[in-house]
């Protein structure tokens, strides 16, 4: 992040934590949210901050670990007198951080997809909830893939949640889960080859992962290979909420061709916010793709700024009272939260990977979606793809 400069030094600024890895299991994905970040910060700090007052990160890298994100969430919070933190990948790093939080009444901005069914009134949830990307993308592949599925995931909150949410929609609408495995954070290799061995002797219509960070793109890579030695076998998709743009050019992206992903941004969206959004991307980071990770914090630091703008100040109540006031014109669409649950509204898409490491968006909902994180509203009606 660009540096403060001697003239600026008067001019006290505006604290904020930033936890996200720079290493570890998650580092690929973390990094964009750091990167998003680092963009937003930057282009509020050159247009004057906030106030009058730039934006001053306080940055740790927390390696992907769920108690080092505890660790140095107090650390932010009681030694370096931050009372707002933008950070946090993973439900488990999420969940180590949140007491933390809570007894401090800070302010945490959490931009992940996740598995829903929390609230706190400490934390703005800036990614997709399960209505927000995990219906709709069931109802895709029951429509354009078939019923017969296969569950995959890593061994904690998340994919265990969101797996539970495939595997109940699926059978309500007459499909079938034929195996649903997990494997440890960091699993050995040959843990991975099993399960690619077993998707290929049971021949699903789609297979479901749940796998994040490096073990994901490992799963990709070793499923790639198995197809390429058995070329007359069928095409059996991916299909993914977390494997976006990043991850596809850590793997390869030939290899990835073909798979799905359901994400509330692709870098592909056509729209002035996101072409700025890219533009701004470009200059600052050259080649590197951006993705959803990426797309959610940049979007979240420009609400926050919108909302600290409203507020004068960085106290918990007023600024959350003040968020559910403002929005962003977000490279994704419009963003919003709602009062009643701290969650965005956000516009769900579901893309299908290219060659080329960019996604083809094969369906988008006509309109921001309502965050229903406890899903009252159950069921596939109101998702049900045309």
């Amino acid at each position: 992040m660009t540096p403060r400069t001697d003239t600026d030094a008067a001019t006290p600024g505006w604290r904020i934590g930033v936890l996200y890895s720079r290493s570890g299991v998650t580092g690929t994905t973390e990094s964009q949210h750091f990167f998003g970040t680092v963009l937003a910060v930057e282009e509020i700090n050159a247009l004057g901050g906030v106030l009058g007052r730039p934006l001053e990160p306080v940055v740790y890298d927390p390696r992907s670990d769920a108690e080092e994100y505890r660790r140095l969430a107090a650390r932010l919070l009681l030694d370096d007198e931050v009372n707002v933190i933008f950070g946090g990948c993973t439900s488990h790093c999420r969940k180590a951080m949140l007491p933390v939080v809570e007894r401090s009444n800070a302010l945490l901005w959490y931009a992940s997809v996740y598995e829903g069914f929390e609230y706190s009134p400490n934390v703005i949830y800036t990614g997709a909830a399960p209505n927000q990307g995990s219906m709709q993308l069931a109802a895709y592949l029951i429509q354009h893939c078939g019923k017969r599925i296969f569950l995959v995931g890593a061994d904690y909150i998340y994919p265990r949640e969101t797996n539970r949410i495939m595997r109940d929609t699926v059978e309500e609408h007459g499909g079938e889960i034929l195996d649903e495995t997990y494997l440890p954070l960091g699993c050995d290799e040959g843990e991975i080859i099993d399960v690619v061995r077993d998707i290929r002797r049971i021949k699903p219509d789609v297979v479901f992962s749940t796998l994040i960070g490096d073990d994901a793109q490992r799963f990709y890579r070793r499923y790639h290979a198995a197809c390429e030695a058995d070329p007359g076998a069928p095409h059996i998709p991916i299909a993914s909420l977390t494997m976006a743009e990043s991850e596809v050019a850590e793997i390869g992206p030939a290899l990835c061709a073909g798979h799905i992903t359901a994400a509330t941004y692709f870098n592909t969206v056509d729209s002035p916010a996101n072409a700025h959004f890219l533009d701004l991307w470009r200059a600052r980071f050259g080649d590197r793709p951006a993705s959803v990770y990426a797309e959610a914090c940049y979007s979240q630091v420009h609400l926050f700024a919108r909302a600290l703008q409203r507020a004068g100040s960085l106290d918990t109540r007023k600024l959350v009272q003040a968020v559910h006031q403002v929005g962003f014109d977000a490279p994704g669409g419009r963003l919003t939260i709602l009062a009643e649950n701290n969650h965005s509204v956000l516009t769900p898409r579901i893309g299908l990977c290219r060659a080329d490491g960019r996604f083809d968006i094969v369906w988008a909902s006509g309109e921001p979606v309502k965050p229903d994180p406890y899903l009252t509203a159950f069921g596939l009606d109101e998702f049900w793809l045309a």
